[in-house]
């Protein structure tokens, strides 16, 4: 059963990530959303998605998931002028999870700095479309390390198929 206390943060609302932070907040889930064009994700706001002005504001979440274009993309949102990691108080997620699709080399660079800064990093790619996501019938393999997946796999279970997540 998922954890829904776990104060989740969204970025990307693109064909993917719209549908896969839906099924997050029907699933009662506490998301706020961070978009780099706002207007696609304030839909969420009547399924009580928070939409959030900047990265910054992800940064009291519990875990944070991601969903963009490139490495660069995911470079930026993260460690930008304006990125994640600039958030309040020098508090960061205890856990981010990206489920780009992106280079190896990029996501070891980035889990190497997320450890830095004392935050765990699992690359969680999704295979699939958005019909397939409100179908419940998502892939996703998971990589990275067993504590922090184990916290987060009843997150993803909510936005993919039926049945186990691989982990690799």
């Amino acid at each position: 059963m998922a954890d829904n206390k776990q104060r989740i943060g969204w970025i990307g609302m693109g064909r993917m990530g719209y549908p896969m932070a839906e099924r997050l907040l029907k699933a009662g889930h506490d998301v706020s959303i961070w978009n780099r064009t706002k207007s696609k994700a304030e839909p969420l706001a009547k399924s009580g998605g928070k939409i959030v002005d900047k990265l910054a504001d992800l940064a009291g979440c519990d875990v944070v998931f991601s969903i963009v274009s490139t490495g660069k993309d995911l470079e930026e949102v993260y460690f930008g002028k304006h990125g994640v990691v600039h958030g309040r108080n020098g508090k960061l997620p205890a856990v981010f999870v990206d489920c780009s699709t992106i280079a190896l080399e990029e996501s070891a660079d980035i889990r190497k700095k997320l450890k830095e800064l004392g935050s765990d990093f699992l690359a969680c790619p999704v295979s699939g479309n958005a019909k397939v996501i409100k179908a419940g019938k998502l892939s996703a393999v998971a990589s990275g390390p067993e504590a922090p997946f184990r916290q987060v796999e009843p997150l993803i279970q909510v936005f993919r198929a039926a049945g186990r997540v691989l982990r690799r």
